[in-house]
């Protein structure tokens, strides 16, 4: 960390000529150089990076075309991504030049299951010493581990030999520590530390029991439910903005499904890929992952597991403004949910959460997505979940309806809704749900100039650290 420190505070190199890329992105963001310095030291020090940037430092990284020392072009460049609504490189903000590969560690799917849990385990013991940092993903690294996942879902054996026999209690464990990480993230956000520790538990407990003795049955619930595990590792890592980490967490938790021979698991983790890529501005990537993952699991994964993917597709057409198609994938969502009541077989316990309550908090994103607060807002009718359970996703639907009254012209209702958000979301460790308050803080530009609005905006940024 200290050395991670010292580089972003060293003097950066300079250019002669002015970024005139870098200039005009941030011009088209609207935000100012002061706005931006604020943001890339926020990312940095979530990120472990001290980094105290100011609007001279942007400034001179515009007109004097200086470049700042690595990683803070990544951080730079999330900033404005962020601002524009579009993922943006470094070649955007001309300092491709800039960039310091990462070890390809833990993206790897290697065909043969020895070598998978070599790779998952080196990952694993090396990722909390590692500088995974804020922002960095690539929906390229998913291209592999996709196409070879749906040409091969489930290996054919998991028995091995090694050291340590493992039991039925050490399964136990497992599931119990990953059953207690899915209440507390949908309690406080992925960055508690009862769901954060998930990672410690991969490296400390899953990792010996993957190099110990099993047979086939406990090598597959051995493999699923580390798959989880890594899975929810995953998306803790995505829930507090680590997304190069939270990527690497799902491809291994991919192939573990794999190994494990559970289709709707890997069902479940490839769709949860699917809506970490549509959340980063890769919407068609995003429909072809959830797509993929649907007609690959059909007849092995369970209605509400499919009912699920059916839904993140939804939200990525909406993403991707396609009403007809977002609404055909929302509609078969909706029928497959319907039939899990009375066709749920053995259903898995992490998709408990997906209920007709959850289906429609995420319909009320999708037509907000496609400018259609009506529509939204009468899903929103139907929504209603417990906040002391998913306080999360509580104070994440506030902000969206909200954003749906801004569209219909209606600012009381959207400030009010937008209040009650702050109220919940300031108790909550989330990157990811601070994201729908800077959605609707980018709604009320429009009423920027009226007291009420100055007001709100002063609250997000005091209270939650969002730059406006």
């Amino acid at each position: 960390m200290a050395e991670n420190s010292a580089i972003a505070r060293r003097a950066a190199p300079v250019s002669k000529s002015p970024n005139t890329d870098l200039a005009r992105l941030i011009e088209k963001s609207g935000a100012s150089h002061k706005a931006i310095a604020f943001r890339v030291n926020e990312l940095a020090a979530r990120a472990g990076v001290a980094c105290e940037y100011t609007h001279t430092s942007v400034a001179n990284w515009c007109r004097r075309g200086m470049t700042p020392r690595w990683p803070t072009p990544k951080f730079l460049a999330l900033a404005l991504g962020e601002r524009l609504g579009h993922p943006v490189t470094l070649r955007d903000l001309g300092m491709a030049a800039a960039e310091t590969p990462d070890r390809d560690l833990g993206l790897d799917f290697p065909r043969n299951p020895a070598d998978a849990v070599r790779e998952a385990t080196e990952f694993w013991s090396t990722v909390h010493r590692r500088d995974f940092l804020t922002g960095a993903f690539s929906v390229g690294a998913f291209a592999t581990p996709t196409t070879r996942w749906l040409a091969v879902p489930a290996d054919p054996a998991a028995d091995h030999p090694g050291t340590v026999r493992v039991g039925r209690s050490d399964l136990g464990e497992l599931a119990e520590a990953a059953d207690e990480a899915r209440r507390w993230d949908s309690k406080y956000g992925g960055g508690n530390w009862r769901a954060s520790s998930v990672a410690a538990c991969l490296r400390e407990r899953a990792a010996p029991l993957l190099r110990g003795t099993f047979t086939d049955a406990v090598g597959r619930e051995l493999f699923s439910t580390t798959s989880e595990l890594s899975r929810l590792a995953g998306w803790t890592a995505f829930d507090t903005g680590q997304h190069d980490a939270a990527q690497r967490y799902f491809i291994q938790a991919l192939r573990l499904a794999r190994a494990g021979g559970d289709v709707q698991l890997g069902c479940y983790v490839l769709t949860t890929m699917a809506m970490q890529a549509l959340m980063r501005g890769f919407h068609t990537e995003a429909i072809d992952m959830a797509e993929g993952a649907f007609e690959r699991a059909r007849g092995r994964a369970t209605p509400r597991v499919l009912g699920f993917t059916k839904l993140i597709e939804a939200r990525a057409h909406a993403r991707a403004r396609d009403s007809g198609a977002a609404s055909a994938a929302l509609a078969a969502s909706e029928d497959l949910l319907s039939r899990a009541a009375t066709e749920s077989g053995d259903e898995p316990n992490w998709i408990d959460f997906f209920t007709h309550a959850r289906l429609s908090a995420d319909a009320t994103e999708v037509f907000r997505d496609l400018r259609n607060p009506k529509a939204s807002l009468a899903w929103e009718q139907r929504a209603a979940m417990p906040a002391g359970v998913f306080t999360r996703s509580v104070g994440m639907r506030l902000a969206i309806v909200a954003t749906a009254h801004l569209q219909a012209r209606d600012l009381d209702h959207g400030l009010e809704l937008g209040h009650q958000s702050i109220d919940i979301l300031a108790r909550v460790n989330s990157t990811r749900a601070l994201d729908y308050v800077r959605e609707l803080t980018t709604a009320l530009i429009a009423w920027r100039r009226e007291a009420q609005v100055v007001e709100f905006i002063h609250r997000a940024r005091t209270e939650l650290s969002i730059a406006t």
